[in-house]
């Protein structure tokens, strides 16, 4: 069931890990609320983004290209789908064209090993994702 052969510096297994964060992603996201879903997906792409900028600089192409496509995915299938195009109006044409973009950028930091790319992306999407989080209370409160 378990690869024995991927084990740690801490001596557990790899594969317990992440099972262990499977458990964890999937109880978050059957317990969250629509706005913490979008704070998940946010969080995500942030830490595809650290692994895809880890492994590019390990020069571990095959990872660097998964947590690429993770993080794109997160991006298209995620932040820009849940997007309502004709109640959001004006910001949410502003937030379907940048979510474009950074797929795109996204693409071209795959393809040249271009970490610039990866960071115009963070802050791109990092002062989003701070606003979402901050009106996160008043979301669940009601009184937003």
């Amino acid at each position: 069931m378990f690869n024995a052969a991927q084990t740690s510096a801490f001596g557990r297994s790899n594969a317990f890990a992440s099972a262990y964060a499977r458990v964890g992603v999937e109880t978050s996201v059957n317990s969250a609320s629509s706005h913490k879903l979008i704070e998940l997906l946010f969080n995500g792409f942030m830490d595809q983004i650290v692994l895809a900028r880890g492994a590019m600089r390990a020069r571990q192409i095959a990872v660097k290209g998964q947590a690429i496509g993770k993080a794109a995915r997160i991006v298209e299938e995620g932040l820009k789908a849940a997007l309502d195009l004709q109640a959001g109006g004006q910001l949410a044409e502003d937030l379907h064209a940048l979510y474009a973009y950074v797929c795109v950028r996204l693409l071209q930091a795959n393809l040249r090993n271009d970490e610039s790319a990866l960071d115009e992306c963070v802050r791109l999407i990092g002062p989003l994702r701070d606003a979402w989080i901050a009106i996160g209370p008043e979301v669940e409160a009601g009184t937003l």
